[in-house]
């Protein structure tokens, strides 16, 4: 395996002892500018970015990457921008077309409109690609298709990728059906479980470490790592991820109901709570109720414009597994006129036996049974590519 680790001064045993009690400053990769700055010096390259590709500077506020790298000199070619663009206000799974930034009139390549892999001719005359963009750990969420693709396209020009690590804010726990391979889509290309409880770096070895792309041809890989954190660490993230994820619980509570998408359940897309909520016009009337209405991130939210009941789940604890009692509460209250589940239910699952257990009423103790054989496999290859414990 091709990898590269770019790692941070190791501290003795003594050191640590003494710091213990000190809460330091987590640093993602982009903000350690002197390790991959010289990596970058006198290389044409591309940069793989959203507007979560933030770097603090002096004063505590946020310098886009972009313009961190131009003010120090580094050649910037072109931006490839994943789903929900650049900007990050597309819809989710909305075509994106390639365009250019105003600011720096640099050109700005979709990776979530004609094609989702870089072409050979778009990769032409690069020495690098650096990918930094902020990931929330769940499957289905396509960042890490992206960077598959990244890998993948690179890996076959013969250029090296540099990611930029950042925490994974759900990556306290490793939970969920692991996906069937017949079942592999852009919502979810490997063999893991819908929470994988790696960090975006953690998981770019894994992609090259298992042979996961295509023709089982290799990336050569770096990550620059974190400092300061654990897979257990508590991130607030700084900037909204994509349009519907607006702040930590809507991210925490993300994996459970990020299963609504493949129902007629609204899950909050059409408010400014989403994900935190759910409801339909059809369930029984409640003291909690919403309307979904066009907003930016959702132009055609489900029931829009209805009248929905439902649960606000706004206070809920932190949640450190897959919380199925909401799908299976949702799918109790579905009249049988309605249908429930829709084609991309088992997109989302990853696997057809989630919703034939739901339909078959299987107990919740029953159904997480049946993840645990895949679970402790999955783990086991995990292992083999951690960076942080």
């Amino acid at each position: 395996m091709s990898l590269h680790l770019v790692s941070c001064a190791q501290k003795t045993k003594k050191e640590v002892s003494q710091t213990k009690k000190i809460v330091k400053t987590i640093k993602t990769g982009a903000d350690q500018t002197q390790l991959y700055i010289p990596l970058l010096k006198n290389k044409n390259i591309a940069v793989v970015a959203n507007q979560t590709s933030v770097i603090k500077n002096k004063s505590g506020n946020y310098t886009h990457i972009i313009d961190s790298l131009l003010s120090r000199n580094v050649k910037i070619k072109k931006v490839f921008s994943p789903e929900h663009g650049f900007r990050g206000k597309e819809d989710a799974g909305a075509h994106v077309n390639d365009g250019v930034d105003s600011k720096t009139q640099l050109p700005i390549l979709s990776l979530h409109g004609k094609s989702k892999k870089p072409s050979q001719e778009q990769l032409k005359g690069l020495d690098l690609v650096v990918f930094d963009i902020q990931d929330v750990g769940a499957r289905f969420y396509t960042y890490i298709s992206t960077l598959h693709y990244i890998m993948e396209a690179c890996a076959e020009a013969n250029i090296p990728v540099i990611v930029l690590d950042r925490p994974n804010p759900n990556a306290h726990y490793i939970d969920g059906p692991v996906l069937e391979p017949k079942h592999r889509s852009f919502l979810g290309m490997h063999p893991v479980p819908v929470v994988y409880g790696m960090t975006i770096g953690e998981y770019g070895q894994m992609i090259n470490g298992e042979k996961w792309l295509k023709d089982k041809v290799n990336c050569n890989l770096t990550v620059i790592p974190l400092e300061n954190y654990t897979h257990n660490s508590q991130y607030s993230l700084a900037i909204k991820p994509s349009p519907n994820l607006p702040n930590d619980k809507s991210i925490n509570l993300y994996p459970s109901l990020g299963f609504f998408e493949g129902t007629t359940i609204n899950a909050g897309r059409g408010t400014d709570i989403q994900f935190q909520i759910y409801g339909a016009p059809f369930f029984e009337e409640s003291e909690f109720s919403y309307t979904p209405k066009p907003n930016e991130g959702a132009k055609y939210p489900k029931h829009k414009n209805e009248l929905c009941y439902g649960k606000d789940l706004r206070k809920t604890k932190r949640l450190d597994s897959i919380n199925l009692e909401w799908l299976i509460d949702a799918y109790n209250q579905t009249p049988k006129t309605e249908r429930f589940f829709g084609k991309t239910f088992t997109i989302h699952a990853g696997t057809k036996k989630l919703q034939q257990q739901i339909e078959n009423q299987t107990s919740i103790s029953d159904i997480r049974k049946s993840w645990e054989n895949d679970l402790t496999e999955f783990k086991k290859v995990r292992k083999k590519y951690l960076i942080y414990q």
